[in-house]
């Protein structure tokens, strides 16, 4: 089986409520270095090895796309292994 490794976060210029509540709540524990905090998603999945290398990568954009991230307002990466 290949390993499917999707990482998943806001794009730039989105705002991101839950980043600044884990920075605020940082801060407030004395870490006041923390700047800019992005909180994302992270999923792993396996695809069968029949599957070539090129059609996992177009199975896994097209799962991406249509249901594991929102493009309008998400951008995705990630690793076949």
């Amino acid at each position: 089986m290949a390993k499917v490794k999707v990482y998943i976060k806001n794009k730039k210029g989105v705002l991101d409520p839950q980043g600044k509540t884990v920075e605020s709540a940082l801060h407030s524990l004395n870490y006041k270095n923390v700047e800019n905090m992005r909180i994302g998603k992270y999923m792993e999945f396996e695809l069968p090895d029949k599957l070539t290398k090129e059609k996992a990568k177009e199975q896994t954009i097209e799962m991406c796309n249509k249901l594991l991230a929102n493009p309008v307002i998400e951008e995705y990466t990630f690793k076949i292994e």
